[in-house]
């Protein structure tokens, strides 16, 4: 590459020749990508030469730039233990604003698919190349809906790493602790990967008395030396989870060029025990005179097995990826029945008093998912190559459920959901093409798709998007999205459960009070259909490297929801009377919070914020840095240049050039992530004729309303093997109307603000701990404090009363956690 740059620069100052294309395959990601559209954009002067580069290997082509690139350097300054780690502190950019989909974003792993997370949750963060955070419309491309970011990981060829971890935490004000330890065993070379993970997780319980919850009244025995009730109600279930991870990649043919085929397979086992208190015999007029017997436990017992797979291979210019998830999980829960008193309840003194067998239910859940997706470049058109994925699938799942208090016996469910889509990617105007040059890049994106459901028939999805790239650092999106959506089979059959003295809030009478919640599975919940609108913004910042602005309004509109049973005011009391129970004198007694199907849900809302980075310190002369952990290099390039050096330039968003990862100049580096969102209208519709709550006003669906302004942010510092890390949200107040009624009390619900720090030291990089003994190399000490100031939302009254429902430690029961990670790689 060298000798050819340099015959070239000769040829332009001998013969003055026009201007010179000298392509260079660099490595330069979307730094890289950003400088060749820039390039483009520009008329070319005598004598000059444009050096051309491409995207890394493995990279993400997609006509919409990515939200965030970071080099290893930069994922080094995280201090993540894990993959799940990183998401979580990347939560501001790697979150979607448009109100769909859950859980972690789209992953891709080297741009292709993989068959389930699992692939890549205990892959250490040292092996990471590159990570690509993508707009939600990219995940068409690789067939999925458009209701997530994507995430792309692309992963070094050669990398080695022992990992052992140990993290103990308690919350400053004490009562539980957890405990977590890990072993990991990863290898990566060329197209093969060896990944094998054990980890044990322990959580002692929480009790309500060791908060001094305050009691609702008339629920505390009044015989003393009778036990105390909030003895025997956790906040914190006692629990225990181990499991097993393993994943095997090979590469096929001769240096893999015919592909790839990856196994993967889990088990997990959870158990917990929570505590419903005790036994309570009650006076003809409801108050609770004795408390008697054992405390009321719920213990569940789950087993999950998964297994998945993922074959890819190129088909000429096309690439085929075929997948296969699969999991059985069986659940076991045991509910203690309350003490049934045989005789008259005594005053004073020993109740004679019978305990019935506890109740059992049980869970199986199966469910197989198959997809095959094929991506390619079917057509040459005048602005450049026509993308195309074509996809089709089947899933099948299965769920079946038995209570002892279920007089109808087992309950069976099934559901069965072939699936067909494509989608396509037409390039309209292009500078590079010059076709239509003055408008810039515009892109046309088409998809549509067909599910048959065994159980609910056939369901359509299409949408259609527009990316317009006016210059090679500011870019507009566009999309409408049609989706229609099947409630899931455990919202439809779960088996039902009824969990005792459950604190609710009741807005009617303006108390709170023990209640029996009865949960579990509706079968009469509908079909959804939601249309999405989304117009977006991105702005590469011209005033300072490393940056970027994004703005993204939605609008969401959606008939027949399948929502969670929402806060019981008297507006949704009023529309599912069904749903509650009362005494004679009006008490509340009972509540179904089954699932259930809302008339329309409409809402839209703005999404703004920016991410900057740049370099901290000066460079270290001759320094190549140091690296996180003990993760070694197996034939790779030398430090400093070839597959894992910084990209050519070294500037740009997300770019290399500084950093304390090989390669790097021994700059440490700071970012700052910030996001804002602002909601305009969300109103929903309960039942067809029925209330319209609006969510902003004061209407609730959930706990504490829905508060218009929000914000999210991340950001830190790594110099040295020392880094800092912060991130945090703040939500504006809300409040929320009661009925009026006599009794009835409107609540306020205060702004929350929590910050949670990270605070580490890369020992390795601490040459006077490594001089003294050689343990230190490759291991990391970490400091995580949840929730620094300990901030809890303040639920009032009208007259500044909290609510026994919602004081601070029935809401958030931990408040201020501290936790302590031992690290290390061998």
């Amino acid at each position: 590459m060298r000798v050819s740059l340099i015959a070239l620069l000769l040829a332009g100052t001998l013969f003055s020749s026009p201007p010179v294309r000298a392509e260079v395959r660099a490595e330069g990601g979307a730094d890289a990508a950003d400088a060749q559209r820039r390039d483009d954009s520009a008329e070319p002067q005598a004598g000059e030469i444009v050096v051309i580069a491409t995207r890394i290997k493995g990279a993400v082509e997609a006509p919409q730039k990515p939200v965030q690139v970071l080099t290893e350097e930069d994922i080094a300054s995280y201090g993540a233990a894990s993959i799940t780690d990183l998401l979580d502190a990347l939560a501001p950019q790697t979150g979607s604003g448009r109100g769909r989909g859950g859980g972690h974003p789209v992953v891709l792993l080297n741009g292709q698919r993989i068959s389930g997370f699992r692939e890549m949750r205990n892959i250490p963060p040292e092996a990471i190349r590159r990570m690509e955070i993508l707009p939600e419309e990219v995940a068409l491309r690789y067939g999925y809906p458009a209701d997530q970011r994507v995430i792309n990981f692309i992963l070094k060829d050669n990398f080695a790493a022992t990992t052992v971890e140990a993290e103990y935490g308690r919350p400053t004000r004490g009562g539980t602790d957890t405990a977590k330890l890990e072993g990991s065993l990863f290898r990566t070379a060329g197209q093969s990967r060896l990944n094998l993970t054990v980890t044990a997780d322990d959580t002692t319980p929480l009790f309500e008395s060791e908060r001094a919850v305050r009691q609702a009244p008339g629920s505390v025995p009044t015989v003393a030396g009778d036990p105390d009730p909030a003895s025997a109600r956790t906040l914190i279930a006692d629990s225990r989870d181990i499991g097993v991870n393993a994943t095997w990649t090979k590469g096929l043919g001769e240096n893999g060029l015919a592909g790839t085929i990856t196994l993967n397979g889990a088990y997990t086992r959870a158990d917990s025990t929570s505590f419903s208190g005790l036994s309570l015999a009650t006076d003809p007029a409801g108050t609770v005179v004795r408390a008697l017997g054992d405390p009321l436990l719920r213990r569940t017992r789950t087993d999950t097995a998964e297994a998945g797979a993922t074959w890819a291979r190129p088909l000429g210019t096309w690439q085929l990826t075929a997948t296969l998830d699969a999991s059985h999980a069986i659940t076991n829960t045991a509910i203690d029945q309350r003490a049934v008193v045989t005789g008259t309840l005594a005053a004073s003194g020993p109740v004679s008093f019978t305990t019935p067998a506890p109740d059992l239910a049980r869970g199986v859940s199966d469910s197989a998912t198959s997809l095959v997706t094929v991506v390619g470049r079917p057509l040459s058109l005048p602005a450049g190559d026509m993308a195309a994925t074509l996809k089709a699938g089947f899933a099948w799942t299965g769920i079946a459920s038995t209570d002892t208090r279920n007089a109808g016996g087992e309950t069976r469910l099934r559901r069965g959901d072939a699936s067909v889509g494509v989608n396509l990617g037409l390039p309209l105007a292009s500078r590079r093409n010059g076709v239509l040059p003055g408008i810039g890049d515009l892109t046309l994106n088409l998809s549509a798709g067909l599910d048959h459901l065994s159980d609910l028939g056939t369901l359509t999805d299409w949408s259609a998007g527009l990316t317009w790239g006016l210059t090679g650092q500011l870019s507009l999106q566009a999309s409408y999205i049609v989706n229609q959506v099947a409630p899931g089979l455990s919202d439809l059959g779960n088996p039902l459960v009824q969990t005792f003295n459950v604190p609710v809030y009741d807005f009617t009478r303006g108390e709170t009070a023990l209640v029996t919640v009865t949960s579990g599975g509706n079968p009469a919940l509908a079909r959804e259909t939601d249309r999405d609108v989304k117009l977006g913004l991105t702005w590469q910042l011209p005033f300072l490297a490393r940056s970027n602005l994004l703005v993204e309004y939605f609008r969401n509109n959606s008939d027949n929801v399948t929502a969670a049973f929402p806060l019981l005011t008297p507006a949704i009391e009023a529309a599912f009377p069904a749903r509650v129970t009362r005494d004679a004198s009006g008490r509340l007694v009972a509540v179904d919070r089954r699932p259930l199907t809302l008339a329309n849900e409409t809402g839209s809302r703005l999404r703004w914020g920016f991410n900057l980075a740049g370099p901290l310190g000066k460079p270290k002369p001759g320094s190549g840095g140091g690296r996180f952990g003990g993760g070694r290099g197996m034939g790779g390039p030398p430090p400093g240049g070839g597959m894992d050096g910084p990209p050519p330039g070294g500037g740009g968003f997300g770019g290399g050039g500084f950093g304390s990862g090989r390669g790097g100049n021994g700059q440490g580096r700071w970012n700052l992530s910030l996001y804002h969102t602002v909601q305009f209208v969300n109103r929903v519709t309960v039942i067809q004729g029925g209330p319209v709550l609006d969510l902003l006003s004061g209407d609730a669906l959930t706990g504490g309303g829905l508060a218009r302004h929000s914000l999210e942010f991340e950001g830190g510092a790594f110099y040295r093997g020392i880094g800092v890390r912060l991130n945090g949200t703040w939500t504006a107040p809300t409040h929320v109307h009661g009925s009026g009624a006599p009794g009835s009390a409107d609540l306020r619900f205060g702004a929350l603000a929590k910050v949670s720090m990270r605070v580490f030291a890369d020992l390795g990089q601490q040459r006077a701990l490594t001089n003294a003994s050689p343990v230190f190399k490759g291991a990391r000490l970490s400091l995580k404090v949840d929730n620094v100031f300990d901030a809890r939302q303040r639920v009032t009254d009208q007259f500044g009363a909290v609510p026994i429902s919602y004081q601070p430690d029935l809401v958030d029961p931990q408040g201020r956690v501290v936790r302590v990670e031992f690290r290390k790689q061998f």
